[in-house]
């Protein structure tokens, strides 16, 4: 029995229609499902991600930190609760479902200064609603990339050609953030850790924010930083600095901390090493399935070129965060 079927039946609902897979979701899968009850969103959680330690601590986590958005009234998508729980389980499958929000995430050429201020505004807005100013334990990065070089060179030569000519720029990033984070202002909040543009759908000016499960705790200056790189190109290694300044502009006017020192956070924004490390180890078939070695495969490839870039991009960068 799928676990459609199961869904079917637990919730006592009719389908109308065949589930249809939803694009984005690099780690989870979604669907839109019509039932006679209504038009869902539903979240299949990765059963690999659920069986490591942390995860049931972290999404409970992730969820009281989602009701505190609820209550503020930022735009969000939460997830629904049925039975008084929010994490729906079945058979040893774990979902969410939503209600179906009729949006779409932006395109990168669809993207305007209009969108990025209101996303700094956004991002300020949760920002502020749990403002802690204490210093958040340091925790160096300590990736053994000699290791997943050795592991990649007898798997995928192509993949380790890649790899290797990336590796002074990827160790370099990663010293170099170790040394950064020490000299970080000790502030706290809320952060949702994700919001780049595939997160947030938009119905002309109308948004919400998705993919609610990575909220935590954090310093709020490095996610100001990587949400506005993100907003204005990054992820296509065309940085459009007019996006980039309207996104900071966007969070200043609401409210939002100004950092300090900005050097300091471009050293410290290297977290796409530890979405690299995930993707090799898929690329690999260490702890995936099967089914997502392909996706590790492209994304080891798209996040190298994405290291490379910012590398190449920092006196640029620096110039344009000084407003």
């Amino acid at each position: 029995m799928s676990v459609f079927t199961k869904i079917e039946k637990k919730y006592n609902w009719k389908w109308k229609g065949e589930p249809v897979r939803l694009d984005g979701g690099f780690m989870h899968k979604m669907y839109r499902i019509d039932t006679d009850r209504g038009v869902y969103a539903l979240k299949l959680l990765n059963p690999f991600v659920m069986q490591r330690e942390t995860a049931m601590e972290n999404y409970a986590n992730a969820e009281r930190i989602e009701r505190l958005l609820e209550q503020n009234g930022v735009p969000i998508l939460p997830a629904l609760s049925f039975d008084g729980r929010k994490m729906q389980e079945i058979d040893g499958e774990y979902f969410y479902l939503f209600d179906y929000f009729a949006g779409k995430p932006l395109k990168s050429g669809e993207i305007t200064e209009y969108h990025c201020r209101e996303m700094g505004k956004a991002l300020a807005r949760i920002h502020g609603i749990d403002r802690r100013f204490e210093r958040e334990p340091v925790s160096e990065m300590s990736v053994d990339w000699e290791f997943y070089l050795a592991e990649m060179k007898r798997a995928d030569r192509k993949r380790y050609a890649v790899l290797k000519e990336a590796s002074p720029v990827i160790k370099d990033s990663q010293n170099r953030g170790n040394r950064a984070r020490n000299r970080l202002p000790g502030a706290v909040s809320i952060c949702h850790n994700d919001m780049d543009c595939k997160n947030v759908l938009w119905n002309g000016n109308e948004y919400r924010i998705i993919d609610l499960e990575c909220l935590s705790y954090g310093n709020p200056l490095i996610e100001l930083f990587e949400s506005a790189l993100c907003w204005s190109g990054y992820e296509d290694c065309r940085i459009d600095f007019r996006l980039f300044q309207a996104f900071l502009q966007g969070y200043k006017s609401a409210g939002g901390e100004w950092p300090a020192d900005w050097e300091v956070l471009y050293d410290c924004d290297n977290g796409r090493l530890e979405w690299l490390e995930y993707n090799i180890r898929r690329a690999l078939g260490i702890g995936c399935g099967e089914d997502e070695k392909e996706i590790g495969i492209g994304q080891v490839e798209e996040t190298v070129r994405h290291i490379v870039y910012y590398s190449q991009m920092k006196e640029q960068i620096l110039k344009h965060c000084m407003m």
